[in-house]
């Protein structure tokens, strides 16, 4: 077997975010608002640091390269850039709210659905193609998604929009190339930052004084937006949306697992059974990469971070 850097990036940001419910359930008893209010404007301000202090090198770079290129390419990279920070903040809000006020459980179903959206739209968007043996993958993934919503008809709104945005994330951000990956995911979040201003002072909640919130936060911050974020853009440099798309089915299996054994959720055979054929369908849709016998050349970096 062998794995390249860019499916390694793509299996630790999200091995990483299925541990995201340590940081946050512990803040069950903040409205969902304010933990997006908060995630966004902190994420800001650390990354904001992080170019300015260790990367102006290739702030100036990026910019040169911006003013160099085509008027089409500006708009096209503007585009790109802003429409991923709205369909990232939608995403947070909504799986901040189902994990939160919802169930774990809920939260998993999100990212079970989220890489058959994402292939689909990078099927159709990008014209990705997939072998027979991917789409069997997906077939798999379909109706073992279809199994898990027997009996949770009502979770499959939010997991829908929560796997629709995040997939619409994935795929727009496949294109955005002409930019560095964390100055992109810095403009996008500052993008964010400042639609969600206007509404902070209206709908946020008291000013939070209990250190278990900003411990929390921090974890949430730097262990679970930035780090897991910038792999998973740096994973896309390499390989197509639908294969870090499937990458997604490592959140909810461990997210699963804590359900079970760390927060106590009842499950039910038929919950088992589907998870069981996630797992086989995680091999098959990556069996090239997990069974090949020849070393493959890895794919050409777009560009230098």
């Amino acid at each position: 077997m062998r794995l390249n850097k860019y499916y390694s990036a793509a299996f630790l940001a999200f091995f990483v975010w299925g541990f995201f419910s340590f940081a946050l359930k512990p803040l069950h008893h903040y409205p969902s608002l304010d933990i997006l209010f908060y995630r966004v404007f902190f994420s800001v301000i650390t990354m904001v640091m992080i170019n300015v202090i260790f990367r102006r090198k290739v702030m100036r770079q990026n910019w040169n390269h911006f003013k160099n290129i085509s008027s089409k390419q500006q708009k096209n990279v503007v585009l790109l850039t802003l429409g991923g920070g709205v369909f990232l903040s939608s995403n947070w809000f909504v799986y901040i709210y189902v994990m939160n006020h919802v169930s774990v459980n809920a939260a998993s179903l999100a990212y079970l659905i989220c890489p058959i959206v994402t292939t689909v739209f990078a099927f159709f968007m990008l014209k990705e193609t997939l072998s027979k043996w991917q789409w069997v993958a997906v077939s798999i993934s379909f109706f073992s998604c279809i199994l898990l919503s027997f009996n949770h008809f009502q979770d499959i709104f939010y997991s829908l929009i929560t796997a629709a945005t995040y997939a619409l994330y994935l795929v727009s951000q496949r294109k955005n190339n002409d930019l560095d990956k964390f100055l992109g995911l810095t403009i996008q979040l500052i993008f964010t930052a400042l639609v969600l201003l206007p509404f902070y002072p209206k709908y946020s909640g008291a000013i939070p004084t209990e250190p278990l919130f900003y411990t929390c936060m921090f974890m949430i911050v730097v262990f679970f937006t930035i780090i897991p974020l910038f792999l998973n853009l740096y994973a896309l440099k390499g390989i197509n949306s639908s294969a870090v798309g499937i990458m997604i089915y490592i959140n909810p299996i461990i997210n699963f697992l804590l359900a079970i054994f760390y927060y106590n959720e009842q499950v039910s055979f038929l919950q088992l059974f589907s998870y069981f054929l996630i797992l086989v369908s995680i091999v098959v849709f990556n069996e090239r990469i997990l069974f090949s016998k020849k070393p493959k050349a890895m794919p050409t970096e777009i560009e230098g971070l």
